[in-house]
């Protein structure tokens, strides 16, 4: 049967090898398409871009945009919505025609890449989103090489426009983006270029997470030690999901003294933790789990729900909440209305808030606290009491378990690796991945919790900073002869950019799973397996004998 798409950029892709006939996320064929026709779109404004950048044309900041949020939108579980990635793919049109004459203008041969030479005639939409899917690369190294890049360059986009929408651009993140689409839109580009963009795209993800926790400390402090309620007021609410720590700010202050209460869902619960949030006695608590557990956790909600980023799971036709959800940013789906930006980038919540007046306060799923807020500058705060402890012994080990949650039942894997760790060992999390143990009581060490959650999932980069700077506390030559293992859950696109990113800065034998992604191929694997050490999960028994008990 011929395939009707070809998607494997999640953990869950069908068959561990690629959904052919829809999307286990739930995208469409359809929805797939009009992705793949935007992404060949982006690669010929890259390209353009590149060489015009090259040529000392100066930075051009709807061009940025573009790029970015298509990236964005491609990425799993972000947008369903066909016309919106039409009207991408129209503005895209636009953009890379205008830069077309530029480069005529400036007397700049191009490349004669296809994304570059072909036209945007609309009549061609379909046949050409059909032609620009993954399997345009024949050869399974050069498309895994390639993919490894393009994903990278998702979650890279992700972060970078949280910064963005902070106030933090990088110019030469957005070079190193032009340059690397221009590189994959090379049918001739070699193994070994390919390979060095690779490394090249983890470098750079360091950076543009750098970037990113620079905007929100700016924006909103540094995060500090909190308790969560993880139970309901008796006010209606909103509900609020995904990453974009702007939004809720303007969700929280637009709802102050109106009645209506704030909960965080998902990836938005580390909005607690900082200074600046904390503050909004209407922001009352987080409400549920990680976005795989949206459908049933929403129906008990009652008011409107925001997604302001990815993890969006398609509700059933007749689930009780789906005339209630809201999108934003680069996210969207059919039928839910999208919040556009008003003056100066803020968004106005009005017919969110006007909806939560009518409606009941949320049923009650689960009560109790949780704790979080261990960033990097927190953790430097009890740095003496954790170098101590590792010196004393009381420390045995650090086990980096950040990443994401999914759906899969071997994912309880996380759960019980967590469980049977020795009580001498200190999980570092961030990410939705912490939804599999951030309710277990895992005790303390000397007063140091056992599971220390630094935020979301681009909070990885502040494990990162601890890892250097225990390097440098300790004297170590090698950040890899620390007492730090990595055992890594993944789901999609922004779980790759940190992994390419730790693998920058030469962190080896990390363990992702619970499977290997469909998009490395055999021989990218051995390669990655061969100068980093890359692996997969086992048993958690042997696991903790490799990672722990070695």
């Amino acid at each position: 049967m011929e395939n009707k798409m070809f998607c494997f950029q999640c953990q869950e892709t069908a068959k561990g090898t690629g959904c052919t006939m829809r999307g286990v996320c739930g995208k469409l064929p359809e929805t797939s398409r009009w992705m793949d026709l935007l992404l060949s779109v982006v690669r010929g404004v890259g390209t353009i871009y590149d060489e015009l950048l090259s040529n000392g044309a100066e930075d051009n900041t709807e061009v940025d945009d573009f790029i970015v949020d298509s990236l964005f939108a491609t990425i799993t579980n972000a947008n369903f919505d066909d016309n919106a990635l039409l009207q991408k793919v129209d503005n895209g049109i636009r953009i890379k025609r205008e830069l077309l004459v530029k480069a005529q203008q400036a007397d700049i041969t191009l490349p004669d890449y296809h994304e570059v030479e072909w036209g945007g005639e609309k009549s061609d939409y379909e046949s050409e989103g059909n032609k620009e899917s993954i399997l345009r690369n024949a050869d399974a190294d050069q498309r895994s090489l390639k993919e490894l890049v393009v994903l990278g360059l998702k979650g890279m986009a992700a972060y970078y426009e949280h910064a963005a929408r902070l106030g933090k651009r990088s110019e030469s993140i957005i070079r190193f983006m032009a340059k690397a689409l221009a590189v994959i839109s090379n049918p001739t580009a070699s193994q070994d270029e390919l390979l060095q963009l690779v490394l090249a795209t983890g470098k750079y993800g360091v950076d543009v997470m750098a970037l990113l926790d620079t905007a929100n400390t700016s924006a909103f402090g540094n995060p500090e030690i909190t308790k969560v309620n993880i139970g309901v007021g008796k006010n209606p609410g909103i509900l609020i999901s995904g990453h974009d720590l702007r939004d809720i700010e303007d969700l929280l202050e637009q709802t102050q003294g109106t009645g209506i209460d704030v909960y965080t869902h998902g990836e938005m619960l580390p909005a607690h933790y900082y200074p600046k949030l904390k503050k909004y006695k209407n922001l009352v608590g987080n409400y549920g789990n990680a976005w795989w557990k949206q459908k049933e956790e929403f129906s008990h909600f009652n008011g409107p729900i925001v997604f302001t980023t990815n993890c969006i799971v398609p509700p059933q036709p007749n689930a009780n909440y789906a005339h209630r959800v809201f999108t934003a940013n680069s996210t969207g789906f059919p039928g839910w209305k999208h919040i556009g930006l008003r003056k100066y980038g803020h968004k106005d919540f009005s017919e969110v808030i006007e909806m939560a007046r009518h409606c009941a306060a949320p049923e009650e799923i689960e009560h109790g606290e949780i704790v979080g807020g261990f960033a990097h500058s927190q953790v430097f705060a009890i740095a003496d009491k954790v170098v101590e402890a590792v010196k004393s012994g009381a420390i045995r080990k650090f086990v980096v378990m950040g990443g994401c949650d999914g759906r899969m039942k071997s994912r309880n894997y996380y759960a019980d690796f967590a469980k049977a760790l020795p009580n001498d060992v200190v999980i570092l999390t961030s990410g939705c991945a912490k939804y599999k143990y951030n309710k277990l009581n895992l005790g303390d060490i000397n007063g140091i919790p056992r599971v220390l959650d630094a935020g979301q999932c681009n909070d990885s980069y502040s494990w990162a900073v601890v890892a250097l700077k225990l390097k440098e506390i300790f004297g170590a030559s090698d950040i890899n002869d620390l007492p730090i293992a990595f055992n890594i859950a993944w789901y999609e696109q922004k779980a790759v950019i940190v992994l390419l990113a730790l693998i920058s800065l030469g962190i080896k034998n990390i363990h992702i799973g619970p499977t290997l992604p469909a998009f490395v191929s055999p021989n990218v694997l051995a390669i990655l397996q061969e100068n980093f050490g890359l692996g997969t999960i086992s048993t958690v028994d042997e696991d903790i004998k490799t990672m722990i008990n070695a």
